[in-house]
């Protein structure tokens, strides 16, 4: 039974290889691939890397076959980590995203005018709350900013399923942060009352940028209006950060 079965396997793969829609997708793999960028180190900061892509042979044959014909728009990658990965570095500091996902992520303070802008040009962005200033309808995204309750927000937004298990880094929390393995993030830019001039020509791809509750919201506005200037779109800081690779 064993012996016929692993003959079985056999003919079966040999059957599947010698298919000319599995030939091609063999074919078009290497072309396809997407090499992985390795996280760049610094010191005691990181830039994330970005999932390398390779074609998933068996499961691309599978969706084709149905069709009966190959077809480029159906072929399933795989995402394969980096050498170098911000996975296995989570001691180090976030400062910025990667720049080849040509993206930007903005933190707000709990400033309810932000907060409303924010949400009624349905704009993009990373709430700092902590047990008290969680909302459940919110549509940002809500960032664990509670040094005394941390665990009891982290369970709050478990059951939201919102827990990013993102940590803005400060004195107070980062060995707390470290301990539960949370991604240590340090804006790379922060706009407040008096630097705008300073911040606009700074921002670029991967740029993770705080508004601080002094802030102006016409100089925000400006702010916003730079990032679109540039071909930038804005993610939330999860998505900025995460390696994952959004192109297959």
């Amino acid at each position: 039974m064993l012996f016929s079965f692993y003959y079985t396997e056999k003919i079966a793969l040999f059957m599947r290889k010698s298919d000319p829609i599995y030939e091609t997708i063999e074919d078009v793999s290497n072309s396809t691939n997407v090499d992985y960028v390795n996280a760049i180190i610094k010191e005691d900061t990181i830039i994330p890397g970005v999932n390398g892509l390779e074609v998933n042979a068996e499961k691309s044959f599978q969706k084709m076959k149905s069709f009966g014909a190959f077809n480029k728009y159906y072929l399933i990658f795989d995402q394969v980590k980096p050498e170098v990965s911000l996975e296995d570095n989570k001691d180090k500091i976030i400062m910025e995203g990667n720049a080849s996902k040509k993206s930007v992520a903005i933190i707000l303070s709990n400033k309810k005018e932000f907060i409303d802008y924010f949400q009624k040009n349905q704009i993009e962005a990373s709430l700092l709350v902590t047990k008290d200033t969680l909302k459940r309808d919110s549509t940002l995204e809500q960032i664990n900013n509670d040094s005394k309750y941390m665990k009891e927000t982290d369970n709050l937004l478990d059951s939201l399923h919102q827990n990013k298990k993102i940590c803005i880094v400060n004195n107070y929390n980062k060995d707390t942060c470290l301990k539960d393995r949370k991604y240590l993030v340090k804006p790379s830019l922060n706009l407040n009352r008096s630097n705008l001039a300073n911040i606009k020509g700074k921002i670029q791809s991967g740029s993770i940028i705080f508004i601080e509750e002094t802030a102006k919201l016409e100089d925000i506005k400006i702010v916003l209006n730079q990032i679109n200037y540039k071909g930038l779109t804005i993610l939330p800081l999860s998505k900025l950060i995460l390696e994952t690779n959004d192109n297959s």
